[in-house]
């Protein structure tokens, strides 16, 4: 028998969550010709899964409504409606048991990890990049995800695993690794490398994959974070220079771009933000650079006129995740490179997941919060 935690409504992780126990495993003579049996073994979370939890976590004031509709709007669409129960998640590695007869890459004993957009890859091919439609299609979301200790997944939702990486490392790469690498290497004459600049924001798991993927391909890198503390990991990490945003938080952007030489700008800058942390991206990035949108964790702002683009001579790109492709790049460069994926200090087990999410929620952790798949009767 095996485990899982399925989100039942979407009332908010506390209320939607539900843990089960002695949940009947799937035979390997009963899952389809293009699905593969997998064992899992960890699993990572992300911000989405918070506000799949629940659409409406984003409230404004009757102030900002006007300005901030438009976005609500969106945010819904991409984190809503699903049909319960589904099993949350789209971070996950573990080891194949069984594979259909149509099934290609896999065979039984093969370590790998999830791909978040299995049906976009169905439908488009494994170079198909996801755009905000397919969001609600995604693993967690429109499909079981990895939150639980076993699990069927059609062969496009897999890919081979980095040999070298432990299962709570392998577990980070789904989302924010592939999004980290689409954000630095997805376009042409456009990618990092040696002589080239990033900034990255904070300590959360896009931002941190960033960091080391661009310190790995030669990039000199500065991260913004609000503690000492994380200021020391940082540059543990590789991190040039570091900048608090707490101590400047209206010019931490022209502070950062001090640092580049002759104080032009930056290549490339991964915003996380969203509108809080857009203006000083733009602060920051040099004629030409390229401002990469890729996540909204900060908290509440007005938008940001796309017009602000033109006043700063950029580029401008907004992308969600990466392609399947994209995905087995990263795994290729971990191991050619020898990089270890940075996660959280506190490792949950499957039943903690609630306090996962807390810590998630609460913005504690460094890096990817990680759960580990304890199988006690193997």
């Amino acid at each position: 028998m095996s485990r899982q935690w399925i989100l039942a409504s979407q009332e908010g992780f506390e209320n939607s969550l539900q843990y089960q126990e002695n949940v009947k495993i799937p035979s390997p003579k009963d899952i389809k010709p293009n699905e593969v049996l997998v064992k899992i073994h960890a699993a990572s979370l992300n911000y989405r899964e918070i506000q799949i939890a629940d659409p409406h976590v984003r409230k404004f004031s009757a102030v900002q409504h006007i300005f901030l509709m438009l976005s609500e709007v969106l945010m819904q669409g991409i984190n809503g409606p699903i049909m319960p129960p589904i099993v949350p998640g789209g971070d996950g590695a573990g080891v194949v048991v069984a594979v259909g007869p149509s099934v290609q890459e896999f065979q039984p004993g093969d370590r790998v990890i999830t791909f978040l957009g299995p049906k976009l890859a169905e439908k488009g091919g494994d170079d198909a990049l996801p755009g905000i439609s397919d969001a609600v299609a995604m693993m967690g979301q429109g499909s079981d995800g990895t939150l639980r200790s076993v699990g069927v997944f059609t062969e496009k939702a897999l890919v081979h695993a980095p040999r070298f990486l432990n299962w709570l490392q392998a577990a980070t790469l789904p989302c924010t690794w592939t999004t980290a690498w689409n954000a630095l290497f997805g376009v042409e004459g456009k990618k990092a490398g040696p002589g080239t600049w990033v900034l990255v924001q904070g300590t959360g798991g896009v931002s941190i994959a960033t960091l080391q993927l661009a310190v790995a391909a030669g990039a000199t890198v500065v991260a913004t974070t609000s503690t000492e503390e994380r200021e020391a990991r940082l540059k543990a990490l590789g991190a040039a220079y570091t900048i608090n945003y707490r101590s400047s938080p209206d010019s931490w952007g022209q502070k950062a771009k001090e640092f580049t030489p002759g104080g032009r700008g930056f290549d490339i800058i991964v915003d996380v933000g969203g509108n809080e942390t857009l203006p000083q991206s733009l602060a920051a990035i040099r004629v030409d650079g390229t401002v990469v949108l890729g996540g909204a964790v900060g908290g509440k702002s007005k938008p940001v006129v796309l017009f602000e683009a033109f006043m700063h001579t950029c580029w401008v790109r907004g992308i969600i995740l990466g392609s399947r492709n994209q995905l087995k790049q990263v795994v290729r460069y971990i191991d050619a490179k020898g990089i270890k994926p940075a996660v959280d200090d506190i490792v949950f087990e499957l039943v903690e997941a609630k306090e996962a999410y807390r810590r998630l929620n609460e913005k504690k952790h460094f890096s990817k919060v990680v759960i580990r798949v304890d199988h006690p009767f193997d």
